[in-house]
């Protein structure tokens, strides 16, 4: 299984929902990077994805992009394929 990586902050509703999502598909481990504690990640994150919003998702190498992007994937049948990708 490939390994998950989520940029999230203390309180996010959508970082709960993605990571609810993501162990359903049977990801045991989530490497969480807290922006909201970090701001040198925080600005990393924002020049990796271009995106100011939390959580952003990587399966692997591949930027999934946020909560409703992980959903989108999911409802069209790709995240399984991807997580299970070696």
């Amino acid at each position: 299984m490939q390994t998950v990586k989520m940029y999230t902050t203390a309180v996010c509703p959508y970082c709960v929902r993605a990571k609810q999502l993501l162990k359903s598909k049977g990801v045991a481990q989530i490497e969480e990077i807290r922006i909201d504690l970090d701001p040198v990640q925080r600005d990393h994150m924002m020049q990796i994805t271009g995106r100011r919003t939390v959580p952003q998702i990587y399966v692997g190498d591949t930027h999934v992009g946020g909560c409703d992007d992980l959903m989108a994937l999911d409802a069209k049948g790709g995240l399984l394929p991807l997580l299970q990708s070696a």
